[in-house]
């Protein structure tokens, strides 16, 4: 019987379990997957706890996918990149070593039509965070020329864009303060990687102002990477303008498949994984 369970903090609003379980369903296999509440001064406790109850693995949510690296043993080559990690599988020797599949839920997530038409433009992204780090991954993997990071926090916007530039030196990243951006009409796409706007934490609040929510262009795409309300305000912003979205629910599902074939070594239904979750739903 696999083990495998979630930490960060919070996970009021997660829909992980649900997902696994129905994934575990869909393959007729025997596990569970525990929602374990885990702040950052938590970590080293935590990771000791499931190596003692012989979790198999485990992913990794806000705010601990970077500083979850410090406890592992290897990386694949995409987490190694985004200097962060989601998905961690502890070993027969209790070591761990940890993934990124995040970058592969972005990329999944974006029509094929959208994913050609990223290639050679210019691309804004709000937050610094792990998942920042993944989704810039994910733009310069699709070919964006220009990538514009937004945030709050600017020292770790800096270092993040350093570490992404090393490793796609044909892309132009530059970060700005989040106050600094008012017109979005230059950008092809906005990606809010930020937990802005979810369940249990500023759910009904946007990243940016409406105001400049109206300024993309009609054929431009906003992405919200929040699932959870299906409908973030941002998205609901976008909709009002006319303007093409990208809800953050079909990344969630793509990342999580991802991670159970990594754990199991079997692929998942990743359509009754998100029937379960739109079930669970209450938007």
């Amino acid at each position: 019987m696999y083990k495998f369970g979630l930490i960060g903090y919070p996970l009021s609003h997660s829909m992980s379990k649900v997902i696994q379980e129905a994934a575990f369903k869909s393959l007729n296999l025997e596990g569970s997957y525990e929602l374990l509440e885990t702040e950052q001064e938590d970590l080293v406790t935590r990771i000791k706890y499931l190596r003692a109850n012989k979790f198999n693995g485990f992913n990794v949510t806000i705010p601990l996918k970077v500083p979850v690296t410090l406890f592992l043993s290897g990386v694949d080559s995409i987490a190694n990149i985004a200097g962060s990690a989601n998905t961690i599988k502890i070993l027969p020797d209790s070591t761990l070593y940890g993934y990124n599949t995040d970058v592969y839920g972005f990329v999944e997530a974006i029509p094929e039509k959208t994913r050609e038409e990223i290639k050679g433009s210019h691309v804004a992204v709000l937050g610094s965070g792990g998942a920042a780090r993944a989704v810039g991954v994910g733009l310069s993997i699709l070919k964006a020329s220009k990538i514009d990071f937004f945030a709050r926090n600017i020292i770790n916007a800096s270092e993040m864009v350093d570490v992404l530039r090393n490793n796609f030196p044909e892309v132009q990243m530059t970060c700005f303060q989040l106050e600094s951006l008012t017109d979005l009409s230059k950008y092809k796409m906005l990606v809010n990687s930020t937990p802005i706007g979810m369940r249990s934490k500023a759910m009904g609040i946007s990243p940016i102002d409406e105001d400049i929510v109206k300024t993309m262009n009609k054929d431009g795409i906003i992405y919200d990477i929040v699932y959870n309300p299906l409908k973030t305000e941002l998205i609901k912003q976008a909709k009002k303008y006319g303007i093409k979205t990208i809800q953050g629910l079909d990344m969630l599902i793509y990342q999580g498949a991802k991670a159970f074939e990594i754990w199991t070594g079997k692929k998942p239904d990743t359509l009754k994984m998100k029937v379960a979750a739109l079930e669970e739903m209450v938007d």
